[in-house]
């Protein structure tokens, strides 16, 4: 097999621009994780007029998919978590091409996965949590139980998933084995929330509750990468936090988490006067030191 896709990867390996390349076979429990295809191709270079680039390819009677990725690419995927396979691309699969040493470094980084990384990869997703939680309760109080119930699986998934990275680990395609081990907790209210016998209006009731609890706990540390950038300054607009480049994955979810932290008096509203009579520009900044 490798010998036959040799030929398309040594062409690109030649290339200056590219920074490694990655062989991702198959494996029968893992299918979903090369898309059903035989082979994966993973190409990453420096740089490229598409962050993403697809081809596939038939070959005896199978399939093959190459994927080139810029290095910034890579980076957002694993940052944000949104690309879930890169995971097990990088975990799995084989180097056959490494410039520098370049992919050896990013495995050894995601196995280490260093603190700075873990804050900012928290921050994301608590911020999602509360979105989804948020959203959900609003959905609940309005009684639209079957909306509310699915913005409360996504809410304590992403609760499972600020549970793992907390604890040290990326959060897997697998999220739930790893929660089941990690904290067992949080996998005994999604297992009742899924296999309850109880009404979906008395489900969503219990797990709220619970939930406000879990959520409140992880507080703290799903607040501190913004708490930290903000301590830079006196007071903040905020499209100046939209707009700071640590910031901008946290996306639509900045808005949601800021009004939460406000509620809970970890952040503070500044009111300065405008031009118009009565209206004040709002500013945004922490209640209290974190050191």
């Amino acid at each position: 097999m490798e010998d036959i896709l040799r030929s398309i990867y040594q062409e690109r390996a030649s290339h200056p621009n590219t920074a490694g390349v990655v062989v991702v076979e198959k494996r029968p429990k893992a299918i979903a994780a090369t898309d059903t295809f035989d082979v994966i191709l993973l190409i990453i270079v420096k740089e490229n007029n598409e962050p993403v680039f697809v081809k596939h390819y038939s070959y005896e009677d199978k399939k093959a998919a190459m994927h080139i990725v810029t290095e910034k690419q890579i980076n957002d995927w694993l940052l944000i978590g949104n690309n879930k396979k890169i995971f097990d691309w990088l975990y799995n699969g084989k180097i056959v091409f490494d410039r520098n040493e370049r992919i050896a470094n990013l495995k050894h980084e995601l196995r280490e996965f260093p603190f700075f990384g873990r804050k900012i990869k928290m921050g994301i997703e608590f911020a999602k949590l509360i979105r989804r939680y948020s959203d959900g309760k609003v959905l609940f109080d309005n009684f639209n139980y079957l909306d509310a119930y699915n913005h409360v699986v996504h809410s304590l998934h992403h609760l499972a998933r600020l549970a793992v990275i907390e604890n040290g680990f990326h959060p897997e395609i697998t999220v739930w084995h790893q929660v089941k081990q990690i904290e067992p907790e949080i996998y005994k209210l999604y297992e009742e929330l899924i296999c309850s016998e109880e009404s979906i209006e008395k489900r969503l009731e219990l797990l709220f509750l619970a939930s406000e609890f879990l959520i409140h706990k992880r507080t703290k540390v799903g607040s501190q990468h913004l708490l930290e950038v903000m301590e830079s300054k006196e007071h903040w607009s905020f499209n100046e936090l939209m707009t700071h480049p640590e910031l901008a994955p946290y996306s639509v979810d900045l808005g949601i988490l800021v009004e939460y932290l406000i509620e809970k008096k970890i952040l503070d509203v500044v009111k300065v006067e405008t031009k118009g009579q009565g209206i004040f520009h709002r500013y945004y900044k922490t209640t209290e030191k974190l050191s």
